[in-house]
């Protein structure tokens, strides 16, 4: 039973040192998970999936869906079993909200996966910059990268919260993607601040 499990394309290590080339379908990566986020091949924008489909979020803001022969250098995913819901009826920082997530979930030492669906006052989100060979260490590569405002959005995030001892295998602390209800825009969540909305964490166990 691959359910309450997380799987991994790559590490963020190796990304980080300028592999952007991986060999993982995304028809083969939601065999093992339709849950998650991640990239695409040369960093062509950021992958967003959840209630089976999946969205790339593009430098210039905007969002297409994906489809089964993109490939992915990085991804994180899994079969999204929510054990705890959280609603949100005022407003409520990042920081904030994930303090309460981190009370919650109680060990900082387990995965969690985080969906949270609403109206966000505001989301500010980057995306990466499709590369092209020879590929710069992912650090110079996001120095351009653009920073988008997303204000009065109604939408959807996905994330994981991982322990502080996953650091360089994947992203340690909060990862989180979002997009537009529309499927219009999103990116790489850099800051939110959420209005009203409804918060599911599912325990990650292996």
């Amino acid at each position: 039973d691959n359910r309450l499990e997380l799987h991994q394309v790559s590490v963020m290590s190796a990304l980080m040192d300028g592999v952007y080339e991986g060999e993982m379908t995304l028809a083969e990566l939601f065999g093992k998970g339709d849950f998650g986020l991640g990239t695409f091949n040369g960093l062509d924008g950021e992958l967003i999936a959840f209630d089976g489909e999946a969205f790339q979020l593009r430098s210039d803001g905007s969002a297409r869906p994906a489809t089964g022969d993109q490939k992915t250098p990085y991804a994180v995913v899994t079969f999204f079993e929510p054990q705890l819901t959280l609603t949100v009826v005022s407003p409520v920082s990042r920081r904030a909200l994930h303090h309460d997530i981190d009370e919650q979930i109680g060990s900082a030492n387990v995965f969690c996966a985080i969906r949270i669906d609403g109206h966000f006052n505001r989301v500010k989100t980057r995306t990466v910059v499709r590369q092209v060979p020879p590929f710069r260490p992912f650090t110079e590569a996001v120095k351009q990268q653009p920073i988008f405002d997303f204000s009065h959005a109604t939408g959807t995030l996905v994330g994981f919260r991982s322990p502080d001892f996953i650091q360089g295998i994947g992203v340690a602390g909060y990862h989180e993607h979002f997009i537009t209800e529309q499927r219009h825009g999103g990116g790489h969540v850099i800051d939110f601040h959420l209005q009203h909305g409804s918060v599911q964490l599912g325990i990650i166990s292996r």
